[in-house]
């Protein structure tokens, strides 16, 4: 290890296509001097171990990479990494998920990769709150009739008691299901290993999921893209549920079938849908989702905390590379084979 623990800090510009995907998205995800020092500033201990360089796209990373302990970024590169960063021991996302970076085959066996899980649940869980109480009080369905100019009443009523089951039940879910279950709605949780979940009246496996399908008000899914949960939401699950159930996806697109979904809105087989994650962000102007009935876009904003998301990021980050220096393990490490 050199004598300075060298940080090779990758912003990225926004294109389409790619996440950040807007002007918007660049300017809460860019990482600054100033904010990097001030995060800096509460571990006066690791100043004089550490130098960094604050990047843009390939601008430098070929170049600096070469000497590199620690990578800090979100997208970047990752054929070759072996060979254009031989000194490379972690990495560190600034994201919850990292299914942009799989497969892992690129990675050393002793490189360390790390997420930001944790700090997106806070305005995930009160964005998932809201998702629920618009489909309860029929929003989706009154803004179809507002493009329609129709004035329709619907009538909808307190969430208590009504199933809500919620596939994925970590950061992101488990927050909603603390707000959802105060107001007496019944929360079955769907995870890997049907671990008890606090708020759920019941936790059950992904292979299990079968069972409590018909019974469900609403399905709220924010799981990250696995091998495991991959068409997890397919048509046939999508054919179990109540003609009345109202569902949002705030994990990943490739966990729900969006194509069958949007035929059972149109069919009002499904009474509405809030849908934040999009395989291609933004999403094609000639995407026939857009003029889906009873469905509400939202551009992935479920979980990103205006201005002070990056402060977010750099305080588990930090508390990583403080242990990183005194050679102890790391927190919200990704285990490869899992994908999260």
């Amino acid at each position: 290890m050199s004598e300075k623990i060298k940080i090779h800090i990758r912003n990225n510009h926004w294109k389409e296509g790619f996440l950040p995907c807007d002007e918007e998205g660049e300017k809460n995800n860019t990482i600054t001097k100033e904010e990097f020092e001030k995060g800096l500033s509460q571990y006066p201990e690791i100043k004089d171990k550490i130098e960094y360089l604050i990047d843009w796209d390939d601008d430098n990373f070929k170049s600096s990479m070469k000497s590199a302990d620690v990578l800090l970024g979100w997208q970047f590169p990752t054929d070759n990494l072996k060979e254009i960063a031989p000194n490379l021991k972690w990495i560190h996302v600034i994201s919850a998920g990292v299914n942009h970076l799989s497969p892992f085959d690129w990675m050393k066996e002793d490189l360390v990769l790390t997420n930001s899980s944790g700090v997106h649940a806070k305005k995930a869980g009160e964005f998932g709150l809201m998702s629920i109480l618009m489909l309860q009080n029929h929003m989706t369905r009154l803004v179809t009739h507002q493009k329609n100019k129709e004035f329709v009443s619907l009538l909808g009523k307190p969430i208590e008691g009504r199933n809500v089951v919620v596939v994925g039940t970590g950061s992101l879910g488990g927050s909603m299901i603390k707000h959802i279950s105060q107001l007496g709605a019944n929360v079955i949780g769907v995870n890997r290993k049907g671990k008890s979940v606090e708020g759920c009246s019941k936790v059950i496996t992904f292979d299990q999921i079968d069972e409590v399908l018909p019974i469900a008000d609403f399905l709220y899914c924010a799981v990250p893209e696995t091998e495991e949960t991959k068409g997890l939401i397919n048509k046939e699950r999508l054919d179990k549920l109540k003609k009345t159930c109202g569902i949002v996806n705030i994990g990943r697109q490739s966990v729900l079938d969006y194509e069958y979904l949007k035929t059972k809105l149109e069919k009002n087989e499904i009474a509405g849908a809030i849908l934040d994650v999009f395989s291609t962000e933004p999403i094609p102007k000639s995407s026939n989702l857009w003029d889906t009935p009873n469905l509400i876009i939202t551009p992935h904003v479920s979980s990103d905390s205006e201005g002070n998301y990056i402060e977010m990021v750099l305080k588990i980050f930090f508390k990583n590379l403080k242990l990183f220096l005194e050679k102890k393990e790391l927190i919200n490490q990704v285990d490869r084979k899992l994908g999260y």
